[in-house]
This record gives C-alpha cells, structure tokens and sequence, in this order.
C-alpha cells in the first residue's frame, strides 16, 4: 500500500501569507492547493487556532 502524502508543515511565514489571502478574499480551498496544504490548516489560521500571533504579510 502506498504511504499516504503529508502537507508540508505550514510556518510562520506561510501563516502570514496566507492571512492576506484570507483578507483579500481568496477561497480557502484555492490558498490550500497554491501552498500544497490540507484545507484544514486554512481554516484553522482563519479561525486562531494555529498561529494566532502571526499578522497578515504585506504582499504575496
């Protein structure tokens, strides 16, 4: 059976960018797939599980 793929681990930085695309109304299925995330790590930046402390980046 084939080893199932993971997300890379989402950073700071990738949190930061991913807040302005949050902000500037971007799909969080479409942030997901340009990042190569699971939909859910989107979300749980939207929401302030994950990486509450980190501020939108200024540009992409």
């Amino acid at each position: 059976m084939p080893t199932p793929r993971r997300s890379p681990k989402v950073t700071p930085d990738m949190a930061a960018a991913i807040k302005l695309l949050l902000r500037r109304k971007m799909m969080q299925h479409d942030i997901a797939a340009r990042f190569g995330i699971n939909p859910g790590r989107v979300s749980e930046i939207n929401t302030g599980k994950l990486y509450p402390e980190v501020s939108a980046a200024r540009d992409v």
